[in-house]
C-alpha cells in the first residue's frame, strides 16, 4: 500500500594439456579484472544449463553512491523550510499520492509504484573513508586500529566478500557468485578506500572486481557525456570505458622486448598468488578454469555492454552510468547473484560545492535515465520480484547550505553521517512505501531508524543467506553474518 511523506510503515525485525597461448591467456586474465583464485570450476560455465531461476534466494544489485547523496535534494525534500536549508531544487509529484521527489528525477517519478524509500539510516561518522567501511560492510563501529589511511586486512570484509563465501558454495552456476564493477574505489591520493575487500577474512574472499573504467582524479561522473570536475580545475577527462575481454587480442604484449616482460612478471606474480592462495596443488584446477573461461562467449558478451543493441544503449545511456547498470543487469541474467556497481568513481557525489548545477546537469540526469532503465528490464522480464536493487551513499549531506569559496565557486553541502535517504526496489518489495521519517531540518530520523547493519541484512536477507550464517577470519574464528535486521521486514 502506497504511503504518504513521512508516514512510516512497520519494520519485521573446480587434467588437461595445453598450449602456450592459454598459458599467456590465463595469466592476463589478472590484468582483465579477475584473478585466478576466483575463476575455480569455470570449466563449464553455462554448459549445465543453469539459470538464475535454478538459483535459491533473490539476486541483488547494489548500487553504491560514493561521496554521498544530499537527502535534501533528492528524497526527502524539506520544501517548508529555510532557504539556507530547503535548497533551489522543487519537489515533483511521484505516482503514488503523497510521495515527492526532486524535480531532476522524473522518470523515477513517473516508476514510483515499482520502489521505496528508507529515510532514516544512521551512522555516526562524517569522514569519507570510514564512513565508506562501515556502509560497505555493513558494521557501524569501526575495527579496533582502524585507520582510513592506511587501510589493512585487518578490516572488517565487505558485505560482497561476506556474500561472495556465503554464496560460493550454494551457486548451482559455476560463476563467481558476486562481482563490482566498474572500478575498486580509489582515492584522488591512489589509495584504495577501505571496506571494498575481504579484510579479515583474507583476499581469497575478495569479489571479483570487473575493471572496466580507469582512473581519474579529478574528473567525476557520467563520462564522457556527464563527466564534470567539483572543482572546475579544467583536467581533460579522457577515459575510455573498456569492456573487459577475457582473451587476448591476437599479439598482445608481443610487439616489444619490454612488454614481454611486463607480460612474464605478470604471469609469475599471478602464479605467486595462487600458491600463496591455494596451494600448488590446486595449480592445474584453477588452470582449467581459467582456460574453460577463455573459451566460453557467454561470458564476453554479458561485459561486453559497448556492442549492445542500440535501443538498450539508448535507454540506458551511452555513458558510463549506463554501460555499468546495463553490465549488472546482464551479469544477473547471467547467474551471478550479488553484483555491486559503484555509480561514480570515488567521491563523485560528494557535492560540497557547486552542488547544484552538477546535480541537476551532470549527476541527476544520466542516474535518472539508467535507474529506470534497469528497473523496466527487470519488470518486462519478470526478474524484479526475484531481484532486489538497493541505493545508497556512505552518507547524506548536512541540513545547512555551506559555501567554502576558497574551493568552489558555489555553495554545497557537507557531509553527515547521521541521515541519509536509501532507495529499494524489486526482490519482493512492495513499492510506493517509505519507512521512517526524518525531522524538519532532514538531521536526524524522528521515527524509525535504521542502521547499516539492517542495511547489509536487507542484502544477506535478498540472497537467501541464512539467519544463523557465520563467516571465518583468517585465523578460523566464527563472526556472525547478521548484525541487523532486514529493512522493510525483506524476505
Amino acid at each position: 500500500m502506497a504511503m504518504m511523506d513521512g508516514i512510516h510503515c512497520n519494520r519485521h525485525r573446480q587434467q588437461r594439456t595445453f598450449r602456450r597461448r592459454d598459458a599467456l591467456q590465463i595469466g592476463a586474465l589478472g590484468l582483465l579484472g579477475i584473478g585466478m583464485h576466483q575463476v575455480t570450476g569455470l570449466r563449464d560455465i553455462f554448459a549445465s544449463g543453469d539459470s538464475p531461476s535454478q538459483k535459491t534466494g533473490k539476486n541483488c544489485i547494489f548500487i553504491f553512491l560514493s561521496g554521498g547523496l544530499s537527502q535534501h535534494d533528492s528524497f526527502d525534500m524539506k520544501p517548508h523550510a529555510t532557504d539556507s536549508i530547503r535548497g533551489e531544487f522543487r519537489p515533483i509529484a511521484t505516482k503514488t499520492p503523497g510521495l515527492h521527489i526532486c524535480e531532476h528525477l522524473p522518470k523515477l517519478s513517473q516508476r514510483s509504484e515499482q520502489w521505496s524509500l528508507c529515510r532514516t539510516l544512521t551512522h555516526g561518522s562524517n569522514e569519507h573513508s570510514a564512513a565508506h567501511h562501515i556502509m560497505l560492510t555493513g558494521h557501524s563501529r569501526l575495527p579496533v586500529g582502524f585507520q582510513p589511511n592506511a587501510p589493512n586486512r585487518g578490516n572488517d570484509p565487505s558485505i560482497a566478500s561476506v556474500a561472495n563465501d556465503a554464496l560460493r558454495s550454494k551457486q548451482r552456476s559455476q560463476l563467481p557468485p558476486v562481482a563490482v564493477l566498474p572500478e575498486r574505489l580509489v582515492h584522488n591520493s591512489g589509495r584504495v578506500i577501505p571496506g571494498q575487500d575481504g579484510g579479515s577474512m583474507g583476499f581469497r574472499h575478495d569479489p571479483w572486481f570487473i575493471e572496466a573504467s580507469s582512473f581519474h582524479n579529478q574528473s567525476y561522473g557520467a563520462y564522457p557525456e556527464f563527466s564534470f570536475d567539483h572543482q572546475n580545475r579544467g583536467k581533460v577527462d579522457d577515459r575510455i570505458f573498456q569492456s573487459p575481454q577475457l582473451t587476448l587480442p591476437h599479439g598482445l604484449g608481443m610487439a616489444t622486448v619490454q612488454e614481454r616482460i611486463k607480460l612474464l612478471k605478470d604471469l609469475n606474480r599471478q602464479r605467486t598468488h595462487l600458491e600463496m592462495s591455494a596451494g600448488v596443488q590446486d595449480f592445474d584446477r584453477h588452470r582449467d578454469g581459467a582456460i574453460s573461461l577463455l573459451t566460453k562467449s557467454n561470458i564476453n558478451e554479458a561485459l561486453d555492454v559497448k556492442n549492445a543493441d542500440s535501443r538498450d544503449l539508448d535507454r540506458y545511456g551511452r555513458h558510463s552510468f549506463g554501460w555499468s547498470l546495463l553490465m549488472a543487469r546482464r551479469l544477473v541474467a547471467a547467474g551471478i547473484s550479488l553484483v555491486q556497481v559503484n555509480l561514480g568513481n570515488d567521491e563523485t557525489w560528494d557535492t560540497h560545492g557547486n552542488a547544484f548545477p552538477h546535480l541537476k546537469n551532470n549527476l541527476f540526469p544520466p542516474t535518472d535515465q539508467a535507474v529506470s532503465a534497469l528497473l523496466d528490464d527487470l519488470r518486462a522480464s519478470g526478474e524484479l520480484e526475484n531481484t532486489l536493487i538497493v541505493m545508497a551513499g556512505e552518507f547524506g549531506r548536512t541540513p545547512k547550505i555551506t559555501h567554502l569559496e576558497k574551493h568552489y565557486k558555489l555553495p554545497g553541502r557537507d557531509h553527515w553521517g547521521a541521515l541519509q535517504s536509501v532507495w529499494f526496489a524489486g526482490g519482493g518489495l512492495s513499492g510506493g512505501n517509505v519507512l521512517g521519517r526524518s525531522d524538519s531540518m532532514g538531521a536526524y530520523p524522528e521515527e524509525d531508524p535504521v542502521t547499516p547493519e539492517d542495511f547489509a541484512a536487507t542484502i544477506y536477507n535478498a540472497l537467501g543467506i541464512p539467519l544463523n550464517a557465520t563467516w571465518l577470519d583468517a585465523g578460523g574464528r566464527p563472526h556472525q553474518v547478521y548484525k541487523g535486521r532486514p529493512i522493510f521486514g525483506a524476505t
